[in-house]
């Protein structure tokens, strides 16, 4: 005896109609936006990207009738757009807040304090991962590693740094944003809406007055680390015996292709030289 889908439990459910189109007036519009952003590149399916950010300033997140605009244009089928939008997390696939509060809880900033502030985030404006608050300002999220670990913890707003944060300053930026108090980021320019920042992740300049110049550059210990990695290391140091007698010795300044670490050749140690200033290693227990 064979029992219909129905009897099982299982809701086969109607086909998804067609996404709705959008206005004359703002599909215009986004056209010759999408033309120019096109124009950029040699391939227009390289163009994806930009566009997604483009339909996502227009409406705060991807919707079906963005990735059909996207797939109209660019003359690729809905799907190919879909498994784009969907895998970057970059697009939002739900109607989201102006300012998206971003608490970064990979390893590095995650002991150093950014698990607490997504937590007390999280009870403080009483939405979860990836909600909005009811007043549609803040959408609360945990996000992956943004290359400022010298600053952590560090929470961004619509991609702006906020460095070295605790629970309370946290509480008080999100405080701040709801009351429509100025906001300065740690670095960068100062904050525009989500869907602001969109249209320039687009490729669209920023069209308010001194904003660019606000930009700067990295900051202070992020720049030790370029310079680091350029080779401009600093002298190397001269360790005296544990004595505190100074010896005379030459002092080498190292190459760019040369390594300051301690893991670059073997060292004389208590253990391995019974002569070391040290003195012997004990055997556990003794």
């Amino acid at each position: 005896m064979t029992t219909s889908s129905s009897e099982r439990g299982v809701s086969l459910g109607m086909p998804e109609l067609p996404a709705p189109a959008y206005p004359d007036d703002v599909r215009a519009r986004l056209e010759a936006d999408a033309r120019e952003v096109i124009a950029r590149y040699p391939d227009s399916r390289s163009a994806l990207l930009p566009l997604l950010h483009l339909v996502q300033s227009e409406e705060g997140h991807v919707t079906r009738t963005g990735m059909q605009f996207c797939a109209d244009v660019l003359e690729l089928t809905t799907a190919e757009v879909t498994a784009v939008a969907t895998f970057y997390t970059m697009y939002r696939r739900k109607p989201s807040g102006d300012y998206q509060v971003g608490v970064c809880t990979n390893t590095l900033c995650a002991v150093m304090g950014g698990d607490a502030i997504f937590e007390e985030l999280q009870e403080h404006l009483g939405v979860g991962n990836g909600e909005t608050t009811d007043d549609g300002k803040v959408t609360l999220e945990h996000i992956e590693c943004n290359a400022a670990c010298d600053f952590a913890p560090v929470v961004m707003v619509n991609w702006e740094f906020f460095d070295n944060q605790s629970p309370a300053s946290a509480k008080r930026l999100v405080d701040d944003l709801r009351a429509g108090r100025a906001v300065e980021p740690t670095r960068g320019a100062r904050l525009c809406t989500f869907k602001e920042t969109a249209r320039i992740l687009a490729g669209f300049p920023d069209e308010r007055p001194g904003a660019v110049e606000e930009s700067g550059s990295a900051g202070p210990a992020s720049l030790v680390g370029l310079r680091l990695a350029r080779g401009e290391t600093a002298p190397a140091r001269v360790v005296h015996p544990r004595d505190g007698a100074p010896q005379d010795r030459d002092v080498h300044d190292p190459s760019p292709a040369e390594h300051l670490s301690s893991h670059d050749a073997p060292q004389d140690t208590s253990a391995s030289d019974p002569a070391h200033p040290a003195g012997p290693a004990a055997e556990e227990g003794e």
